[in-house]
């Protein structure tokens, strides 16, 4: 279950007074919280078309309240007020009406969403007689059932045509969105692609921050660059971290353009909240992630005798699988054999620190280990200076790469000469700099600028690629 999709809270939080009145919190199941709404703002001797409308509005209310996390990220400690002017309304220890009550039951997992998002409708609704708003009328739903209106033709008549009820949705414990570990330059995941996609639309409203170039859940220098930049917008300290204040103030600033709260939303697609890391490498994994952590076990391998050295090749064998288990108790962490993202994180934080004291210049001939973070559209230091001295001297050998200017600057022409050198390489070609083309490329630097030293007719020891 992707946990970024909507789900229905096994409990609710309920503060019992405007969010800033100091009043009590009481947390409720979520059934018996839609009840107990429902048995306060509407009545039983309505025909059941309209409690059913009524009550699919309430549900869709309350979850858009948890979904969004609307006043979690406001630093509150509660899911929903009952205080009408801002939720809806709740009574606590009140009776239930029978009728509600078994309709609740029924429908409680179901809720409106506007077709094309995922997020639930906002369905704002009013009693239709003192107050007026432009979603649901209450009082409204009675006179449409009696001319014979369906639930679904109700909440069509006030909320539009665009709109479907999603049903049989699980019912979990909802924890805070918040990852449990920094996001930083390095790190990887959906967690992190969350923010790239969410920081890019930000930046359509605040223009300062700069774009990044591609949200693949990698935290590059681009999104470092992005969060430092909607830091300093937003008076947060300005460290290109994401940790607690600055995750939640992104939601907060997300909700807020895309109005989220609000029956007229931009809506959230599927393909923004979609997983694309699975939850753990392990034996019988095979592809890129994998070819990342032998690279890094590889490396550290020459520094660590408990390591034994591994080939790159893509595929999670007991080879690899021996080495993760040896690093895991040379660092301590549980011997599980596989790589979930605390095992990630020591690999990588270590080889980075074996970085540091490398100077990451370009010398003749000289190689260099992957940089640690992946380069790309943006990407801006002295590695991508070494990234395109490799590639420029690859090209005099081999027609199919175009040069590209040194200037340390990572844009187009250097991305094109990337990409063709996966080509002709065999390596997927994403136009990205990652550990397995970076490793790529140095290879076949050396094996060039070696050739290239020897005397005519000399013979270096090993193949010369072409």
């Amino acid at each position: 279950m992707n946990q970024n999709l909507p789900v229905i809270p096994a409990t609710i939080t309920v503060h019992l007074g405007a969010p800033n009145e100091a009043a009590p919190n009481v947390t409720v199941p979520f059934v018996e919280y839609i009840t107990n709404v429902a048995s306060s703002e509407i009545y039983p001797t309505w025909p059941e078309s309209a409690l059913r409308a009524n009550i699919y509005a309430q549900i869709s209310f309350a979850l858009n309240r948890v979904f969004t996390e609307y006043y979690r990220i406001r630093g509150y400690d509660f899911d929903i007020t009952n205080n009408t002017a801002y939720d809806q309304y709740f009574v606590k220890d009140r009776d239930y009406f029978e009728n509600i009550a078994a309709i609740v039951s029924e429908i409680f997992d179901t809720y409106i969403v506007r077709r094309g998002s995922v997020e639930p409708l906002f369905a704002q609704y009013c009693n239709g007689t003192t107050v007026t708003c432009p979603g649901l009328s209450q009082w409204g739903t009675v006179s449409l059932a009696n001319q014979g209106y369906t639930p679904y033709e109700i909440l069509q008549y006030y909320y539009g045509d665009d709109i479907d009820l999603v049903t049989d949705t699980p019912v979990m414990n909802v924890t805070s969105s918040l990852p449990d570990r920094l996001l930083r330059l390095g790190t990887a995941g959906d967690d992190v692609r969350q923010i790239q996609i969410r920081l890019n639309r930000i930046s359509d409203n605040y223009p300062s921050i700069p774009k990044i170039a591609l949200p693949d859940g990698v935290f590059s220098f681009d999104t470092e660059a992005a969060v430092r930049r909607f830091q300093e917008v937003f008076s947060l300290p300005a460290d290109g971290i994401v940790g607690k204040s600055t995750w939640y103030a992104i939601q907060f600033i997300y909700n807020a353009v895309k109005r989220l709260n609000e029956l007229d939303s931009e809506g959230i697609t599927l393909d923004e909240v979609t997983d694309q890391y699975e939850g753990e490498l392990s034996l019988g994994a095979q592809g890129v992630e994998v070819q990342n952590v032998q690279y890094l076990l590889s490396y550290l391998s020459a520094f660590y005798n408990e390591i034994p050295p591994l080939t790159v090749d893509g595929i999670y064998g007991s080879s690899t699988e021996n080495a993760v288990r040896a690093a895991q108790a040379l660092f301590d962490l549980p011997m599980t054999g596989s790589v979930d993202f605390d095992t990630w994180d020591v690999l990588y934080r270590t080889y980075l620190g074996f970085l540091e004291t490398i100077p990451f210049r370009y010398v003749e001939g000289n190689i260099l280990p992957y940089p640690g973070v992946p380069l790309r559209i943006g990407s801006e230091d002295d590695s991508v200076r070494v990234l395109q001295e490799y590639l420029n001297f690859i090209a005099r050998f081999d027609d199919r790469i175009p040069e590209t200017g040194v200037t340390g600057y990572f844009g187009e022409r250097t991305r094109g000469a990337v990409i063709a050198f996966q080509e002709a390489e065999g390596i997927p070609p994403s136009g990205t700099v990652a550990s397995v083309t970076w490793n790529a490329i140095a290879d076949r630097y050396s094996d060039l600028y070696n050739s290239s030293r020897l005397g005519e007719g000399q013979y270096p020891g090993y193949e010369i690629g072409r």
